[in-house]
């Protein structure tokens, strides 16, 4: 666990560093082409504002606390959705829903008609199968009916535990969009403020409103891959649910006919 978070926080480190380091590499270009203009004589490109005053991190301190509040809520969504994403990829998988070796051994076990020999293999190997099926075989004196209910309720529990990890990746795809339209709002409250003062400054309007547009590009940016990844991993969760279902119910048909002795 501590991995996966370690793992989030140097990603979301490196995409912020990436896209700063982008963005002010740009804005390098842009002014040492107006130096080069300037030494020739050539027409240079006529200048938005003050140096500097279009670059991102400018673009961030500009938005007053709110906006920089609001760039670390960006970031802290974007480290939430590497996060997730990553321990969804390591945790919503076959093989460590209903590992093979496991599979193997408890039929194995029921060939035998051995119950508590698949008890154990399934204590000695834990995970939702595994726990699907220690709920049957702890009821096995109980009868099939009986069983068939503890299953159920053990399968539900164990699926709701699987789908709350995607239900994360939903929450942080949701909430980056609203983010972004609140410092799209902040920003055009800004632009229209500057235009109530009189003559505006067309530099610092431009400001307002890159402001708004940026936090608008942060907030998609993040959720339209956060909405892709969810969808992929409850599609894939969705049939390792129903393939774990149908070989439950095919690894527990011979209960029927089990009885259990006590040595």
């Amino acid at each position: 666990m501590m991995k996966n978070v370690r793992m989030a926080i140097v990603m979301t480190a490196v995409a912020a560093m990436a896209c700063f380091y982008v963005t002010e590499t740009v804005y390098a270009q842009d002014d040492a082409g107006a130096l080069v203009a300037a030494d020739t004589g050539a027409a240079a490109p006529p200048p938005a504002s003050a140096p500097g005053s279009g670059s991102f991190i400018h673009v961030i301190l500009g938005g007053g606390f709110l906006g920089i509040m609001l760039w670390l809520a960006l970031f802290g969504a974007s480290g939430a959705f590497v996060y997730f994403a990553v321990d969804c990829a390591l945790t919503v998988k076959a093989e460590r829903i209903m590992p093979q070796a496991l599979v193997n051994n408890v039929t194995e076990a029921m060939a035998e008609g051995d119950v508590l020999k698949a008890l154990q293999c399934c204590e000695n190997d834990p995970g939702p199968l595994a726990n699907i099926l220690t709920a049957g075989f702890s009821h096995v004196e109980e009868g099939f009916d009986v069983i068939q209910e503890s299953i159920g309720t053990a399968a539900d529990l164990e699926t709701e535990q699987i789908m709350q990890k995607l239900t994360w990746l939903s929450v942080v795809g949701n909430l980056a969009p609203m983010l972004g339209l609140l410092g799209t709002v902040q920003g055009m409250i800004a632009a229209f403020g500057t235009l109530a003062g009189g003559a505006p400054d067309i530099g610092v309007l431009a400001l307002n409103i890159s402001q708004a547009l940026y936090t608008t590009a942060g907030g998609l940016t993040i959720a339209v891959p956060c909405v892709a990844v969810y969808y992929v991993f409850r599609n894939t969760a969705s049939k390792i649910i129903l393939k774990m279902e149908a070989l439950t119910m095919e690894m527990i048909k011979d209960l029927r006919n089990v009885e259990v002795v006590d040595g």
